[in-house]
């Protein structure tokens, strides 16, 4: 079972997941941390770069990888997640761009750009700790409900409801993708840490299938009990639906300060 944390707010949310991102860097410069982007991951990378301020953190060696991007958007497009990324988490974090990567959503070369995005993850040694964020439709990443909880990079169509989600980043919803590329499900779980972040009322149905629901592929976060190191921070909204919440509250205020997060 996950671990579930159940904060006030997005602003208490981010510097729990913060700490636990300075935590990992500080024990390892060189650590691997798996991107992702939307609103959900802002306050905790709004939070993580005042620590690295603050606190003079070396991330110069720290390597990112992103869990996905849209096919067919033309190179430099600002909701590309190359620039997304850059704009929200390279730059602010003060990262070495080169060692940041996002799947390659150019379609002159899509045929071969998942099998290389798994290959990179592999040669990097694998992902120390992956963020998450969870859709309305259950998706982490774009894995879409009857994502195959074994999937591996590839290309997804995403479904009506996720591009009227992602609809407010564009001028119109004509202008989302149709497509994308994006970490599956089984790469997620290779991660050595799953983070996940969830706010607001609209998520607390996703966020309580995915924590206290029968593990399916028709919920694609329902993944996360599968990982034997998975951490839940959500707000009060998102955490409304939680069958076990009075636990989940219990257990973290009697958590040993040695085990961590």
């Amino acid at each position: 079972m996950a671990e579930v944390v159940i904060v006030r707010d997005e602003q208490e949310a981010g510097e729990l997941a913060a700490t636990v991102v300075a935590d990992l860097v500080r024990r390892r410069p060189d650590a691997v941390l798996g991107l992702a982007t939307g609103s959900t991951p802002l306050s905790t990378y709004r939070a993580l770069a005042g620590r690295i301020a603050g606190e003079g953190l070396d991330v110069s060696r720290v390597r990112g990888f992103a869990l996905d991007e849209y096919v067919g958007l033309p190179a430099g497009h600002p909701e590309g997640y190359r620039q997304v990324i850059t704009r929200e988490v390279v730059e602010p974090l003060g990262l070495t761009p080169e060692l940041v990567r996002v799947p390659n959503g150019d379609p002159a070369s899509i045929r071969t750009a998942a099998e290389d995005y798994d290959a990179a993850i592999r040669d990097a040694g694998g992902v120390d700790l992956q963020v998450l964020g969870i859709g309305r439709t259950g998706h982490i990443g774009f894995n879409e409900p009857g994502s195959s909880l074994a999937s591996r990079t590839r290309v997804k169509t995403l479904t009506e409801q996720t591009r009227i989600d992602n609809a407010r980043f564009f001028d119109s919803i004509d202008d989302v993708p149709m497509h994308c590329i994006t970490q599956g499900i089984g790469t997620i779980l290779e991660a050595r840490h799953l983070v996940l972040l969830a706010f607001g009322e609209a998520k607390a149905e996703a966020l309580a299938a995915a924590v206290e629901g029968p593990v399916s592929a028709s919920q694609p976060g329902s993944a996360i009990q599968l990982h034997p190191h998975a951490t839940v921070i959500a707000d009060e909204a998102a955490a409304s639906r939680l069958e076990h919440a009075a636990y989940y509250r219990y257990a973290w205020a009697n958590k040993p300060d040695w085990q961590g997060i």
